[in-house]
């Protein structure tokens, strides 16, 4: 029904019809099941992507779908705005509607959040284990010449930054911290504060008298901890998560002494780069909007890609990273100090790993992409055939852009570059890589001709009770897109919907904190606060009961040593509760609607 009212809406707002593709949709959908919409439907959307990009439909572009002429069936009156029936060719000035229609009606359910089958997890983690594999193999067949260059590069680059951060590790001027996720020894919150597990290989660069207690004086207090030899170290779990009902997203849970160390060392990395004037604006770590700028700029003028890699931190070889940091010894102690040796993959056993991490180590994201970076000046360098120096990162810096594997180069670089990244190990997403067409894509969002056509994502399925909290905040955030994005229709059967399930939804600011409707005509007052004076409605916020998780002595003061800043930043319970919340809850009452 979701999808029949935004076929539509997205026809009327075409000039078109889309009745024999609803038609299509409800009959396919009875008989292959939600793979239809979530397996299906999504290689629809990606081949249309790769149409655009080639400026052209073959005969083996949509497989699985009828054609009429140069075109499929399905769809017809969308594509037909974009390619020319006969030739198969996109249009001189193709419709910008119909292209997000198009994407709009066969992407949003290709990231619903539904387990995958047994089969397909095993399969992702068989997957996981011949990455690895091919990792070795790499290696091997890596000669010197190409580590020495690699390095030279990565100097260029990356010297002054590198030596910063040696020396605030020989210092001792890094502070580590725990998370709040999970981790491989299982423990949660407030726990982490009294570990008593520590590596020797950590031990080396980080003594545990002076980084997992608050001072050496409180040793007697804290007891033994058990120093772990190499082979003794606990594994990271390897775990997968929903990502598309096709494949999952395979992860991997650091030991609690592992993840502590390296929030330590990427933090002092990151601040760094940070202050590299030119670096900065090349390499991203927490704002993803420079790439979309540059994306809107590439699809508008055709000047820059952009690259996507596949199975990105997978892919990325220690041997690099050893390269990358070997002159800087601290900082190179550090990082391998707190890389897992080994992997636990269920169904697999223990693996050891070549790769350098996977997702889930804190310095996965950041050591990836000053690898990323390396490979690209490198390409660079071949192009221009002359020495990487140091003025490059100026004359690039607002060309180049890298935030963990999303990429962005000039056009003209973009085969010497994906060479280069291939032949150190890296594997070019071509289905998510663009820079012939004006289709760009990074980081979320997706530009074409400079105009936005990024679309809106079913997360979850609808809510069938009130009791279904996760579903009932997910399909409320996504009425409140589809309105933003202008699907109006859509918006008011959605309202019906979630009005059948919650009998309280009031019209909110999307400040307030109250699960309601997003307008553009402003907010609804039931009647104004007592103390605030502020309008209030009747309305569910989100309560998310956080575990019990108590703390006191060394570890509480310990916890207080590793706060950042000056600013509280616990609740005043933090020392009773801790950890994240192991159930999402809606509870229902009064509260602002601003």
């Amino acid at each position: 029904m979701l999808w029949r009212k935004l076929a539509n809406e997205s026809a009327s707002r075409c000039c078109t019809s889309a009745t024999r593709d609803i038609n299509t949709v409800t009959c396919r959908s009875l008989h292959e099941g939600l793979s239809f919409l979530t397996i299906t439907l999504p290689a629809f959307g990606k081949a249309f992507e790769r149409a655009l990009e080639q400026q052209q439909v073959g005969p083996a572009t949509f497989l699985g779908f009828g054609y009429v002429g140069g075109l499929p069936r399905f769809l017809g009156g969308f594509l037909d705005l974009v390619f020319d029936r006969g030739s198969g060719r996109l249009l001189d000035e193709p419709n910008i509607d119909a292209i997000l229609a198009i994407r709009q009606l066969t992407l949003m359910c290709g990231k619903i959040s539904i387990p995958c089958s047994d089969a397909r997890v095993r399969r992702a983690m068989r997957g996981f284990v011949e990455c690895e594999q091919e990792v070795k193999v790499a290696d091997t067949e890596r000669n010197a010449i190409d580590l020495a260059k690699f390095r030279e590069a990565s100097a260029v680059l990356f010297r002054q930054v590198f030596s910063e951060a040696d020396r605030k590790i020989r210092a001792g001027d890094i502070l580590p911290k725990h998370g709040p996720g999970v981790t491989a020894d299982r423990l949660l919150g407030n726990q982490k504060y009294s570990q008593r597990v520590w590596t020797t290989r950590l031990d080396r660069i980080m003594p545990w008298e002076w980084y997992i207690l608050p001072h050496p004086s409180h040793s007697d207090e804290w007891g033994p901890v058990d120093l772990l030899e190499p082979e003794n170290e606990i594994p990271v779990k390897v775990v997968s998560v929903p990502k598309t009902l096709k494949t999952p997203r395979i992860i991997a849970i650091e030991p609690t002494a592992m993840q502590y160390a390296q929030q330590a060392v990427r933090e002092v990395l990151q601040d760094s780069i940070g202050r590299d004037h030119n670096l900065r604006r090349i390499i991203g770590f927490d704002d993803q909007v420079p790439n979309q700028l540059l994306a809107k700029k590439g699809s508008r003028f055709g000047t820059l890609a952009t690259l996507d890699l596949s199975e990105a931190s997978d892919r990325v070889s220690n041997q690099l990273v050893e390269v990358m940091f070997e002159e800087y010894p601290f900082l190179h102690a550090a990082i391998q100090a707190s890389r897992s040796l080994r992997a636990d993959v269920p169904g697999e056993g223990i693996v050891s790993l070549s790769k350098f991490a996977s997702m889930g180590s804190a310095l996965c994201f950041p050591v990836e992409a000053l690898v990323f970076t390396t490979l690209i000046f490198m390409g660079i360098q071949e192009e221009h055939n002359r020495p990487l120096c140091s003025k490059d990162k100026q004359i690039f810096r607002d060309r180049v852009r890298v935030y963990g594997d999303d990429i962005i180069v000039p056009v003209e670089y973009v085969l010497p570059v994906t060479r280069f990244l291939e032949a150190f190990g890296a594997k070019l997403n071509r289905d998510k890589s663009f820079w012939n067409g004006k289709f760009r894509e990074s980081c979320g969002k997706e530009y074409y001709a400079g105009e936005d056509v990024s679309i809106v994502r079913v997360r979850q399925l609808f809510p069938e009770s009130r009791a279904d909290h996760t579903e009932i905040i997910s399909t409320i955030s996504l009425r409140n897109q589809l309105y933003f994005a202008g699907y109006w229709e859509t918006v008011k059967w959605l309202d019906r919907q979630i009005e059948d399930v919650i009998r309280h939804f009031p019209t909110v600011l999307p400040t307030s904190p109250v699960q309601g409707r997003h307008s553009f005509l402003g907010y609804e007052t039931q009647k104004i606060g007592s103390d605030l004076h502020d309008p209030l409605v009747k309305g569910y916020v989100v309560r998310n009961r956080i575990p019990m998780n108590p703390l006191d002595g060394s570890g509480a003061l310990l916890k207080y040593y590793l706060k950042r800043g000056i600013e509280p930043s616990f609740n005043e319970k933090h020392l009773e509760r801790s950890g994240r919340p192991q159930a999402v809850n809606i509870k229902l009452g009064w509260h602002s609607s601003v």
